[in-house]
């Protein structure tokens, strides 16, 4: 049996689980998400638990069970806590700011990098050098984390640029001088 999908996710008060069909749905607190589970999968809620079964032990159905286990768990995580990831830039004139719902980068450009809100993230900037990107969906977070990093991948030589906050980058030795 898989070992993530086998453990049970309790489910807090305060949210609420609903089943109708393939589709899982979670209400709490910070938002609503839902998601539709893979007809193989089946899902129970047994009081304040929720687990998700396979039929049997192929291979496929091995892999689900655990895949299926951890994005309703994500999802239960989402709605009461939320998620989070920090960005640091580094490099001399490197900086970010807010405007509205606009995310406003001096990057080593010759102009200024904009990303706007998508809606279920919000974007905090807590100083210049500093961003940090909230919302109640994983993947979501992740991906706008990663296309804000885009904007400027940390370089190995000097560092400069975006890089997560517990990332940490390997420099590499310039060329040497001529002797």
């Amino acid at each position: 049996m898989s070992r993530i999908g086998r453990h049970p996710i309790s489910i807090p008060s305060g949210v609420e689980v609903r089943l109708d069909g393939q589709r899982v749905s979670v209400k709490g607190p910070k938002g609503q998400l839902e998601m539709n589970v893979h007809p193989a999968m089946k899902v129970e809620i047994e009081g304040n638990t929720l687990r998700v079964i396979r039929p049997d032990d192929e291979k496929e159905n091995r892999s689900l069970h655990g895949l299926t286990r951890s994005l309703i768990n994500n999802m239960v995580l989402g709605v009461t806590k939320g998620f989070s990831k920090e960005l640091q830039i580094n490099g001399v004139g490197y900086r970010a700011q807010k405007q509205g719902k606009q995310l406003i980068m001096n990057l080593g450009y010759s102009h200024q990098v904009t990303v706007d809100e998508v809606p279920g993230i919000t974007i905090d900037v807590p100083a210049p050098d500093r961003i940090i990107i909230n919302g109640i969906d994983k993947q979501q977070v992740g991906q706008f984390a990663a296309i804000v990093r885009e904007k400027r991948p940390p370089e190995p030589y000097h560092g400069k640029g975006i890089k997560y906050a517990n990332e940490t980058i390997r420099h590499k030795e310039g060329k040497t001088g001529k002797k």
